[in-house]
């Protein structure tokens, strides 16, 4: 026994003296080269060998590797690639910086990273590089016509208004259809907090030189870890942090001008009176004396020719200040930064201001313990404007007739002889003041329980406070004769503790990575708010001064989330890869028998020139097939639509209790199942990168107020009714045309389709009394319906609609209802030119949508043939004259109606191409600002909206009234254009 047990030991020895002998040990240190600052996480591979590590946060590494190995592969992101000869036991590599490779590149996805190479979900990734220097008001709009999949509609030029994003299609009908937003890891609140009938936009109080990147999580395969609010897609926002190496201050300062893209043209004097004359001629009328009894003014017969479409508008502004400072060492890294931004708006009483500061700082105590901080705080200034809907909207300027004077005989603003009120009469005698503090921020602390094994636990907030401050003088059209003014005060929080342990290892060809966690969250919202009226002197303007508080109310409500989710990745061969999740959300928002859902995701794919039959490929680089499938869920209806609610109400001074809403307990989820399957590739050595994805989306139990019969008490309650599709492709890619000839061109070019269709529903949603849009099975989200305008009948001039039989009536009753437009675009996407040169440097964006139509409601107002005497567009002028004149405007017949009824005559299409910013700049040599003590400096002129390409003939084609419901599409009711903006700018690097 003895003797056999020697005999092996010996035989083991003999054994690990021959495999040590067939490897050996490598150490050393990767820096950069421009500062030799230590480079953490880089990627150590021995070539043509499984072997590989990464560097520890001061640049170190140590290797193992067969004997025989030579060369050792070097990559980080933000560096190029490089190769090393390995010549002995130790290696020090500096690297430059450069762009790394598409599928190189680390991208953010639910609480963690992951390569790209390895990622078997569809991302779109946004970087600060792509909209650095650019006046954006807010940071949403740097992701329009830059990633693919994202349709975003600014919806007009008020400054701070909401905006609608859209990822792969339409999700809800009810609901809240915006992508689910994540900040550092924590959750906010992007709906609108504010009273207005129009939503204001709560992510505008994020400054966007504070983002380092976007993801937007397309597919359920990456949106399922947040379970119950990704059906609309999730934004993953990650802030800038500190970088190793010596501090460095960052300055910048931006001032730029602003105007209105485009202006509508309005008849002049002379061209209403031929107008209106006409009109009033061909009903048998005469048109000074209609004038004056319905203006109540003699200005028929003045010379005066006011451009009051002009007045509603302004020369705007920008301007900015930043300054960052950056730094750390192997253990700690900061980042500090503030920033102040004043934009004036292109409307009259339009401004929006915002300062912010931040503090970002990562520590690592020791080799196994790391905390840090991601701190902000956000004070804001939004100088609202009324709604498009409201007659104080400085846009409905445009309706006052030319005749009337700017300024009465005194020389002061006309307000008294006028047919509407002189809105701006209101400037001075108006506030409508949306004051905003707000604060995201974040804790974490990590334990690295051993080098594979890891656990994080990070307790998040977002905090709101909306202070909103309107006050209506006596001159003004809603707060005559007395004065009018109205405070609202609401405090929204958001509090989220997550916890998650996360594990990977390999074993040979085989790699593997999960993360499994918990998570907590609970919101709270209150407010208040009073009214008050009847006050001495416009100059007193609390609401302590008036005479009568008219009104008060006052709120609170909450929810909670409470979930449980598991992720796991597996790479075999560094070619096949599986990746599963699974999420169980638990909310208050649902019925006591819904109140859990489960949201479970899978994904394969497969790296196909990895295999031996392309390895070796000249052409093809790369070349990944992957799919996904899996559920996400919606859960944002409101906090108590599931339960039976009770309210007080009185009779007779004497308070007593009302139900108010049904309770529905089964009340669940509206669900998203979603299909993807995607492709990509890259060629000629990676300069030229594709990806192309096929999507279908399958909403099911979709949230729906069905009316009810009044006599119960009750008009509507909420139930699970409806179902819709979305299907569509995105297709991106990336090019780099010219590099290392002194002159760069580098373009990226995206192009992306969704068709939407409801599939089931109790009843259909018909069009509202001036709105088109329409619910119904078989037809997509909002399509328009109504009558269908058919020209002019060339022989008398009258307007022409569709009938039953499929011929043309001049009698509006008598033509029936019918599709005659669809707002979602066929397609949408973006094209960008970066172009450099020595110092100088050129980036173009373009952003192009095709289809979309869009409904003028305004159109009603402005034909003649109405009962108005609103000014008009010009195109007005071409109406219909004599017999035989083929034109697509009526005779014009005062009070006559004659083509003034909602039909597609005001439907047109709403495709455009726009270049939607440009940026010019100069990098000044070093060794011209080394004296100086400067390391740094960018002079720069920028643009945003320089110009659309479009037919359609209203302000702008991007445009859609918030004031009408989400079913309304493409709806334009005197909506404010975009503002094309100019700045000239310097940044400073020390």
């Amino acid at each position: 026994m003895r003797r056999s047990f020697l005999f092996l030991l010996g035989l083991f020895l003999l054994t690990a003296q021959a495999a040590l002998a067939q490897t050996k040990t490598v150490t050393g240190k990767i820096t950069d080269v421009k500062d030799g600052a230590p480079i953490a996480g880089a990627s150590i591979q021995v070539k043509d060998s499984k072997a590989g590590t990464t560097t520890a946060n001061d640049g170190s590494f140590s290797i193992t590797l067969p004997a025989n190995a030579t060369t050792l592969i070097i990559a980080a992101i933000g560096y190029e690639k490089q190769e090393v000869r390995i010549s002995g036991n130790t290696v020090q590599v500096a690297l430059k910086a450069g762009e790394a490779r598409n599928i190189d590149e680390v991208i953010v996805v639910g609480y963690g990273t992951r390569v790209k190479r390895d990622v078997t979900s569809s991302i779109s990734r946004v970087t600060s590089k792509d909209f650095q220097n650019l006046p954006l008001p807010s940071f949403e709009q740097a992701l329009q016509g830059r990633a693919s999949g994202v349709f975003i509609n600014t919806g007009s030029g008020k400054l701070g208004q909401g905006l609608n994003i859209r990822v792969r299609g339409i999700s809800s009908i009810s609901a809240n259809q915006q992508p689910f937003v994540v900040i550092d890891g924590v959750p906010v609140v992007s709906q609108s907090l504010g009273s207005s009938t129009e939503p204001d936009n709560p992510l505008a109080t994020l400054n966007p030189d504070d983002i380092e990147s976007v993801e937007v999580l397309k597919d359920a395969s990456s949106a399922a870890i947040y379970g119950s609010r990704a059906s609309n897609g999730v934004l993953l926002i990650t802030t800038k942090g500190g970088k190793q190496g010596r501090s460095k201050l960052n300055v910048g300062y931006y001032t730029g001008w602003s105007e209105p893209t485009r202006k509508q043209k309005f008849l002049n004097a002379t061209q209403y009176k031929e107008l209106f004359t006409a009109a009033a001629t061909n009903a048998g009328y005469v048109a000074e004396d209609e004038f004056r009894d319905n203006t109540g003014t003699e200005d028929w017969a003045s010379t005066n020719n006011t451009n009051w479409a002009d007045q509603a508008f302004q020369k705007g502004y920008v301007r900015q200040y930043n300054i960052s400072l950056t730094g750390g060492d192997a253990r700690t890294k900061f980042l500090l930064s503030g920033s102040f931004n004043d934009q004036k708006g292109i409307i009259i009483g339009n401004r929006l201001t915002r300062a912010t500061g931040r503090l970002n700082i990562d520590h690592n105590i020791n080799n196994r313990f790391k905390a840090g901080a991601n701190l902000s705080l956000t004070q804001s200034n939004n100088y609202r404007v009324p709604s498009d809907n409201a007659f104080s909207n400085p846009l409905q300027l445009n309706a006052l007739p030319p005749l009337h004077p700017l300024l009465d005989a005194s020389g002061q603003s006309n307000n008294a002889t006028l047919y509407y009120n002189n809105l701006i009469e209101q400037e001075g005698n108006n506030r409508n003041l949306n004051k905003t503090y707000r604060t995201i921020s974040n804790l974490y602390a990590e334990w690295a329980i051993q080098p594979n094994l890891r656990f994080r636990t990070q307790v998040g907030i977002d905090w709101n406070n909306l202070q909103e401050n309107q006050f209506l003088g006596r001159r003004t059209l809603d707060g005559a004769p007395e004065g009018y003014s109205y405070d609202n005060q609401v405090t929204a929080s958001v509090l989220t503790t997550t916890n998650t342990l996360a594990w990977n290892n390999k074993y040979g060809d085989h790699s593997i990575d999960a993360l499994g966690g918990i998570e907590y969250q609970r919101g709270i919202s209150s407010g208040a708010s009073v009214e008050g009226r009847a006050f001495a002197s416009d100059k007193f303007t609390k609401i302590a001064n008036a005479a009568i508080i008219s009104n008060g109310s006052s709120s609170e409500t909450q929810f909670r989330f409470m979930s449980y989710f598991t992720r796991a990745n597996y790479k075999f061969k560094n070619k096949y890869l599986l990746g599963a999740s699974f999420r169980v959300d638990g909310s208050s928002r649902f019925g006591k028998d819904k109140q859990y859902g489960v949201f479970p995701a899978a994904s394969v794919g497969w790296i196909l020139s990895e295999e031996n039959f392309l390895r070796n490929s000249n052409f093809l680089s790369f070349l990944k097939l992957r799919s996904s499938y899996g559920r996400t869920g919606n859960a944002e209806i409101g906090n108590f639509s599931a339960l039976s609610l009770y309210g007080s109400a009185a009779y007779a001074n004497i308070a007593g209790l009302v139900t108010t809403q049904i309770g529905i307990p089964n009340l669940t989820w509206e669900n998203t199942d979603q299909f993807d399957i995607g492709l990509d590739f890259s060629i000629l050595k990676n300069r030229i990168s594709f990806e192309v994805d096929y999507f279908s989306k399958n909403t099911k139990d979709l949230l729906l107020a069905v009316p009810v019969p009044a006599t119960n008490g009750y008009t509507t309650v909420v139930k699970n009714i409806g179902d819709m599709t979305n299907k569509g492709f995105d297709f991106t890619m990336n090019a780099t045309i010219l590099r290392g000839t002194g002159f760069n061109w580098t373009t990226s070019f995206n192009i992306s389709t969704y068709k939407n269709e409801v599939t089931r529903l109790v009843a259909p949603v018909p069009p509202g009394g001036r709105t088109v849009g329409r619910l119904a099975v078989g037809a997509p989200f909002g399509q328009f319906f109504g009558r269908k305008y058919m020209g002019v009948d060339p022989a008398n001039g009258d307007a022409l609609y569709l009938a039953a039989n499929g011929t043309t009536t001049n009698d509006y009753s008598a033509a029936i209802d019918t599709e005659i437009g669809d707002p979602n675009p066929d397609f949408y996407g973006g094209w960008n030119n970066k172009f450099s040169y020595k110092g100088f440097d050129l980036d173009v964006q373009c952003q192009f949508v095709k289809g979309g139509d869009l409904f003028n409601i305004a159109g009603i107002f402005q034909s003649v043939n109405g009962d108005y005497f609103d000014n008009q567009t010009t195109d007005q002028l071409n109406y219909w004259k004599k017999p035989g004149d083929v034109t697509n405007i009526p005779q014009p017949r005062l009070y006559d109606g004659n083509g003034a009824g909602k039909s597609s005559r005001w439907v047109q299409d709403g495709s455009y191409f726009r270049i939607k910013s440009l940026n010019f700049g100069y990098n000044f040599p070093v060794k011209w600002l080394k004296k100086a003590k400067i390391e740094s400096a960018r002079l720069y002129v920028a643009g945003q909206n320089l110009a659309t390409f479009t037919k359609y003939k209203g302000y702008d084609p991007e445009v859609n009234a918030t004031y009408v419901s989400n079913v309304n599409l493409g709806h334009d009711f005197y909506t404010p254009p975009q503002a094309r903006t100019i700045t000239i700018g310097v940044n400073l690097g020390f």
